[in-house]
């Protein structure tokens, strides 16, 4: 154009250079029409089309990424290292909050958005904007945030037999979570526990596989409703307010040999299939997102390791698309010490079909074992494809790439009466009544909301961090009423009795006191302390002192119920016969009203129970249906009680 101009300088007849304008404007055009059209062209990304079919998507996407981006997408890694340079520089696929692991104290709702933000930005300001996956365990209500709602454990849960509660419960935990700005939720638990010797028994719906089954219509309540015509074992996850959920631990955690956490199920392959595996068919079929690996081995072999029942079953026969991911330093443990032999770990757990490693804090030395370990043909390249391949595919789902930042459009859904009031449903419906009154024809429940003075006692009383348990605000839980917020079985009782009925509390009084008080009836609540996995292991199951000095004090003197507040069925023949009336409230978490709800007849009794009780540890492992069943309550029993209203 230079070249031109200059010659238009020189001197040239009038009528030519009219000419020659006039031919030039329309190719100057059409130049500049080629040029907009080469830019629009660059600037077009399939992969970030929503129009674009997905698999499209993932293939355009897979043929830009290097295999350090390809890694990235494959590692998962804790909060408290995820810092934003961090994201960009290594390409981090997913970041992980651990049990506890939080922003700041009592964080709120935007504190937890701008936190988990930060950390996005990172991931979008690499060099193809791929977003990193935040998970958070969220077992029983969005449970390590202030303030949120804290629905019952699932041991609670399955025995109120009820998918549709659970899928509720599922549809407030999701707005919860949604309302922290996080997407991706390590729920439900969907474990079969033969043995309540086992630490994390009260994750456990049941001790029958058909009502754990029933119990993974919590995915839908999470996830959305997969569309009647959608392929089996494709994930699914339907907007803005659903989040991802994960069916774990697969398999066979609750199997256990007498309940050791992470330790070996022996069982045979058709009882594998029939007790711990129906669940995750179910899982697939409503399109759950992703799959957690066990810590536990299966007849000797680990479970992070075992090729032939993640990729070959899972994989291959179920038909499952979404991701597997390992449990926290899940590969690790594939040795014994863990992380004896890292190379050897890494190796195993991704051929054996794991997607995302959960590393979560040492993230450079798993990227570059992995890396030298696909550079040398070890791991072939067509196995990090499948990974990353199923990792986008859940990203792309659940709208990932289309809405990468949370606001805080869901805020208010935290901790919202509506989510309290369905967590009070919850409670109602999982109490059972195993005992009422010494004789039938005197039962004690519903107890008399007028009366002259009423006595509660035990440690469990009028402690919140106690009745929601382990998994709550910090990983193993702890006592204390100034956890988050709730309603404690003590403020209950206050709220529901008589304004004349005089409410005394004392947490552990001796006889004399009960005696010399003349107390109407008395409620005593006591149980198991806070705990978490390995920490909740135990071979005798008693409840906490000195709650047995309390039942014995208190209901050697005047008629009693007992509350139970446990994550499982404990010792307590040695105390029926001196108790008016029993109530296993196992671990219902922030809205004790609903135990106050049942207790003084607003509400009825109707739950049975989804775990055989028994009267001796040396029974365990002991399951309805075994030879050898002699309970102390068997699996199913639960007196009822009417109410004045229904759920």
């Amino acid at each position: 154009m230079l070249i031109i101009d200059h010659w238009f300088k020189v001197k040239k007849p009038v009528g030519l250079l009219s000419k020659m304008r006039r031919f030039l404007i329309p190719i100057t055009g059409f130049l500049l029409l080629c040029s907009l059209m080469a830019v629009s062209e660059a600037m077009y990304v399939k992969y970030k089309d929503p129009k674009q079919p997905m698999g499209a998507r993932i293939k355009d996407l897979m043929k830009r990424m290097t295999l350090a981006e390809k890694i990235g997408q494959m590692t998962q890694i804790e909060r408290m290292v995820a810092a934003p340079d961090v994201m960009k520089n290594y390409f981090i696929g997913s970041v992980l909050s651990g049990g506890g692991s939080v922003p700041a104290p009592k964080a709120s709702a935007a504190t937890w958005v701008n936190a988990v933000n930060e950390i996005q930005k990172g991931s979008l300001s690499t060099r193809l904007g791929i977003p990193m996956i935040y998970g958070i365990d969220a077992v029983h209500g969005h449970n390590n945030v202030y303030n949120a709602t804290i629905f019952p454990h699932n041991v609670g849960l399955g025995v109120t037999r009820d998918p549709a509660l659970i899928k509720k419960i599922g549809e407030a935990t999701a707005l919860e979570v949604r309302a922290t700005g996080i997407p991706y939720v390590f729920a439900p638990c969907i474990a079969v526990c033969r043995d309540p010797r086992w630490g994390r028994c009260y994750e456990s719906y049941s001790e029958d596989h058909t009502i754990v089954q029933k119990m993974t219509q919590i995915i839908p309540g999470l996830q959305g409703e997969i569309p009647a015509n959608a392929r089996k074992g494709v994930p699914f996850v339907d907007g803005k307010d659903k989040v991802a959920a994960c069916a774990k631990h697969y398999v066979g955690d609750g199997g256990t040999t007498r309940g050791i956490n992470e330790n070996n199920t022996v069982i045979s392959l058709e009882g594998l299939m029939s007790i711990h595996m129906p669940a995750y068919y179910d899982s697939i079929i409503k399109g759950v997102a992703t799959v957690m690996v066990s810590y536990s081995s299966w007849n000797g072999q680990k479970m992070h390791a075992n090729q032939a029942l993640v990729t070959g079953y899972l994989k291959n026969k179920l038909k499952f698309k979404g991701f597997v991911i390992s449990d926290w330093e899940g590969i690790d443990r594939i040795t014994s010490p863990p992380h004896a032999n890292y190379s050897y770990s890494v190796q195993a757990g991704v051929s054996a079909g794991i997607d995302m490693i959960m590393v979560p804090n040492n993230f450079m030395e798993f990227i570059n074992i992995l890396t030298d370990q696909v550079n040398k043909k070890i791991i072939p390249m067509s196995r990090i494809d499948d990974a990353v391949r199923r990792i986008l595919r859940v990203k792309f789902t659940m709208g990932l790439f289309e809405n990468p930042l949370a606001d805080l459009s869901f805020a208010n859904q935290l901790g919202s009466q509506e989510h309290r009031e369905l967590a009070k449903e919850a409670v109602r419906k999982s109490l059972v009544l195993l005992k009422n009154g010494k004789s039938a024809s005197k039962p004690l429940i519903p107890l008399p909301k007028k009366a002259l003075k009423i006595l509660v006692a035990g440690s469990h009383a009028d402690n919140l961090g106690y009745q929601c348990g382990g998994w709550t605000i910090t990983w193993q839980g702890q006592g204390g009423n100034d956890i988050t917020s709730g309603t404690t079985i003590l403020g209950a009782i206050k709220n529901t009795v008589h304004p004349s009925t005089q409410v005394v509390y004392n947490e552990n009084p001796d006889a004399n006191f009960v005696t010399s008080n003349k107390f109407s009836y008395a409620v005593v609540v006591v149980g198991e302390p806070p705990y978490a996995e390995t920490n909740g292991d135990s071979t005798n199951l008693t409840i906490s002192e000195p709650g047995p000095s309390t039942i014995e004090n208190v209901c050697g003197a005047v008629r009693c119920v007992v509350v139970i507040v446990s994550g499982r069925p404990v010792v307590i023949e040695p105390y029926v016969s001196k108790i008016d009336a029993l109530v296993a409230a196992w671990l219902p978490g922030t809205e004790g009203q609903g135990v106050a709800d049942v207790l003084f007849g607003d509400y009825g009794f109707t739950g049975k129970l989804a775990r055989t009780w028994f009267k001796s540890v040396d029974q365990l492992p002991m399951n309805v249906g075994d030879d050898h069943y002699d309970p102390l309550f068997p699996f199913g029993f639960g007196l009822t009680t009417k109410g004045v209203k229904k759920d």
